[in-house]
């Protein structure tokens, strides 16, 4: 079998440092918020190219965060695309916060810039861009209608850690970021883990006290916080990979340009790279689309290759927001209908990644 994603080869590779690194947290008795966190939060700043980084327990915590931090809340409304994973929508509810659903370009997946003001109303306040897939959104129309009515963008860059636009890395194309270190991530931790990233200093103390119970010194609590930090282990495992990152991404893309120059199969639709822009995605996920989707995952299974589905239901038809289910987003229940997961990591071989192509080549619907 072919797996979809083999966690255990990824961080193997990486065996020596991780134990180092472990054994470091080990003996110097701090274990939370201490030198691990304070210098992976530099050192993901500078790669990311913000001012500043902060560490929190996970992906969704890291947005639910940043609205909180700008005061979002009851009654306010944010623009998210129809066409992502729920976690994204939970933040804004998680905030007491509507969610605001508009479609994706058809090409890209991503928030369709031109569908965002006719959902804008006196009621909004901030964008959240998702970079699906690992590849950036299109920017600058978004940052445009953001200025237009004062709104705050805000990055959920969960699948799209070093992916680029325009040069400049996602984490640095908004007012602030989220970033995911669950383990399957480009850059993934050995458990939970989650950043933020800004350039706003205000923001950046904020955060730093919303995270640790409302608290800068303890038993002093200037706000309602949480507890949600990122931990000495998980920042010291993230800082031994980090450095490995833009490699394991440019693997990524050869193997996600080989798919792209041997699939050629009339009955699948290949990802697009907007303005082809190598640089811009970094294939968190290969994705493909074809009306048969459960028929040639079938077929792909039965020749050894494990695929997945991301995601089988868009959040509008999920139970959770059962109040949304009457409503009708064409283009996002098209994608959600068709999309097929094919294998894509750092370690997959060429050998494997043939394998995989001749089955989706040979199938027939």
């Amino acid at each position: 079998m072919i797996p979809f994603l083999d966690l255990k080869k990824i961080n193997l590779q990486y065996k020596k440092e991780i134990e180092a690194a472990m054994a470091r947290v080990l003996e110097s008795g701090w274990y939370i918020l201490g030198k691990e966190v304070e210098k992976f939060e530099e050192e993901f700043a500078a790669y990311c190219g913000t001012k500043y980084a902060i560490g929190v327990a996970n992906g969704l915590d890291a947005l639910t965060l940043i609205l909180k931090a700008y005061g979002i809340g009851e009654g306010d409304e944010v623009i998210v695309p129809a066409n992502t994973y729920i976690a994204t929508i939970l933040a804004v509810s998680a905030c007491g916060a509507n969610p605001v659903l508009v479609e994706p370009d058809i090409n890209s997946y991503n928030l369709d810039p031109n569908k965002i003001e006719e959902k804008i109303t006196s009621k909004t306040k901030a964008i959240m861009v998702v970079h699906l897939y690992g590849q950036a959104a299109n920017m600058d129309p978004i940052n445009e209608v953001a200025k237009k009515y004062n709104l705050k963008v805000i990055e959920d860059a969960a699948q799209a850690h070093g992916a680029k636009y325009k040069g400049k890395r996602v984490g640095n194309l908004g007012d602030a970021a989220g970033f995911s270190f669950y383990p399957g991530k480009n850059l993934g931790a050995l458990g939970d883990g989650g950043a933020i990233t800004t350039n706003d200093s205000e923001l950046a103390t904020k955060l730093r006290a919303l995270r640790n119970y409302g608290s800068h010194i303890k038993y002093e609590n200037l706000y309602k916080g949480v507890n949600s930090r990122l931990d000495e282990l998980q920042a010291a495992i993230l800082r031994v990979k980090l450095p490995h990152l833009d490699e394991e991404n440019e693997q990524r893309r050869k193997i996600a340009e080989y798919y792209l120059e041997n699939i050629k199969n009339p009955k699948i639709t290949l990802p697009i790279v907007e303005n082809g822009d190598r640089e811009s995605h970094v294939w968190h996920l290969f994705v493909i689309r074809t009306e048969s989707r459960e028929h040639l995952q079938k077929t792909l299974e039965e020749y050894g290759v494990q695929t997945l589905i991301h995601y089988p239901i868009p959040p509008h038809k999920q139970e959770a927001y059962s109040e949304w289910n009457h409503l009708s987003y064409p283009i996002t229940e098209k994608i959600h209908n068709e999309v097929l997961s094919l294998p894509i990591s750092p370690i997959i071989t060429i050998e494997e990644v043939e394998k995989i192509i001749d089955v989706v080549n040979q199938y027939k619907g």
